[in-house]
């Protein structure tokens, strides 16, 4: 990840599925070179990495406990 890198945080928390896939996606749509999405989840979206993966961002999840997520995704350089 850029040292300089801009971020948007999205916090799903509490949202019923889809909707926390929904708004990423969304947001990922926005995100432009140099930024990075902070997402905060209550579980883990497991299917989001695959997903990331083939469409050529990059992830590091972090837990904060075991129903709390950060996840920082930004775009391969």
């Amino acid at each position: 990840m850029e040292p300089e890198a801009r971020e948007i945080v999205l916090d799903v928390c509490g949202l019923q599925p889809p909707e926390p896939m929904e708004q990423i996606m969304s947001a990922l749509g926005t995100l432009e070179h140099g930024w990075h999405l902070r997402v905060i989840i209550d579980r883990q979206p497991f299917p989001l990495y695959s997903i990331l993966e083939r469409s050529g961002y990059e992830h590091s999840t972090r837990a904060f406990d075991a129903h709390r997520f950060e996840i920082r995704i930004w775009r391969n350089a």
